[in-house]
């Protein structure tokens, strides 16, 4: 691991668009290739403003939360799946490839995804891909309330892919980047144990509703940052196109938080790139191994929590596991699942 450079990182505040009403699984997946079509020139002028403007190179840029796709409403999962979802190996991840090729630099992004070892379901997969097309991060969300995720068929998940495979991180040479998706920017235990793990940058890809208030995620973004002494790069939607929502919905407050929680850059609405800045690898690292109060990851100590995480159960591994295999629930399971487990702590008298 060695220091490089400061460089420029972008949240690339853009339009989700919705395959909802398109007619069938090939008008969709037509609709998404042109779309990653579309978003390249964005990125091109973006970073070509930002190095004549700032001055620093951009060599990351985050794409807000399931752009291509919006999200499945009341879509089946397995409709869902078969129609939006990306293929691992599919033609969408090929173009994105390309495209950062192009590019030359790390592009960061959330899609829904399918798993072959997981047939009619669909996770909620962040990415990160290379300059060189690769892709160096697949991270699936763990928390989600209306989509299945690893944690509903946790053992058979764990033995295909390892807690490595739960919780990546992706050592390049712009640092070590780890990605939270959307709302999981609020629950601390998935960045801190990504940060146990090395991640220095968060790349988080959300679709939320902008305010010129704190909202609960802005909040989270800069509590994440400052707590895990990490960068945080946070790409909203500027609006979902094709839904019946009005197309401001989820719009505005992309930003980029520094391993202080200082909030450097924040967008206001619509389609834009201005929440940009400078990432400083050289002075986090300095801060991290500096021997101080405000050294936060080395003043841990998680041995005094062990017990109480491991021996309370809010909500339990395997949900949508049943005789080794996967189940594919329906649009209520996920609420249902919640309301059984709020009963249960009632009774356990944890809330």
């Amino acid at each position: 691991m060695t220091d490089t450079e400061t460089y420029a990182a972008v949240a690339m505040q853009l339009a989700a668009r919705s395959v909802e009403k398109t007619p069938d699984k090939a008008a969709a997946r037509a609709q998404m290739l042109a779309m990653i079509g579309e978003l390249e020139s964005k990125i091109r002028s973006a970073t070509i403003f930002i190095r004549q403007y700032a001055g620093s190179p951009v060599k990351l840029a985050v794409l807000p939360e399931y752009l291509l796709t919006s999200y499945p409403g009341r879509i089946s999962i397995p409709e869902f799946a078969d129609k939006a979802a990306l293929e691992v190996d599919g033609p969408e991840y090929e173009a994105l490839g390309a495209m950062a090729q192009r590019l030359n630099m790390f592009v960061a992004g959330n899609a829904y995804e399918t798993d072959r070892n997981f047939p009619g379901l669909y996770f909620q997969a962040c990415f990160i891909i290379a300059p060189s097309g690769d892709v160096v991060l697949r991270y699936r969300r763990l928390n989600s309330m209306f989509a299945p995720t690893p944690h509903d068929v946790w053992t058979k998940y764990l033995d295909i892919y390892g807690l490595d495979g739960v919780f990546p991180v992706a050592r390049t040479e712009i640092g070590n980047l780890a990605a939270i998706a959307s709302e999981e920017i609020l629950y601390p235990e998935i960045a801190r144990a990504h940060a146990l793990r090395g991640a220095e940058i968060f790349v988080h890809s959300s679709s939320e509703i902008g305010s010129p208030l704190d909202t609960p995620k802005d909040i989270g973004k800069r509590a994440r940052a400052q707590e895990n002494m990490a960068y945080v790069i946070s790409a909203n939607t500027a609006g979902i196109e094709n839904t019946t929502l009005p197309l401001a919905s989820a719009d505005g407050n992309s930003m980029v938080v520094d391993y202080k929680g200082r909030v450097l850059a924040e967008s206001n609405s619509g389609e834009t790139f201005t929440a940009f800045a400078d990432i400083d690898l050289g002075a986090l690292r300095a801060a991290r191994r500096k021997p101080a109060m405000t050294n936060f990851l080395a003043r841990q100590r998680l041995d005094l929590f062990a017990a109480t995480y491991g021996e309370i159960r809010i909500q339990g591994a395997d949900g949508l596991m049943k005789d080794g295999k996967a189940q594919i629930p329906d649009r209520d399971y996920f609420l249902r699942t919640q309301e059984e487990v709020i009963e249960r702590m009632i009774k356990e008298d944890l809330i």
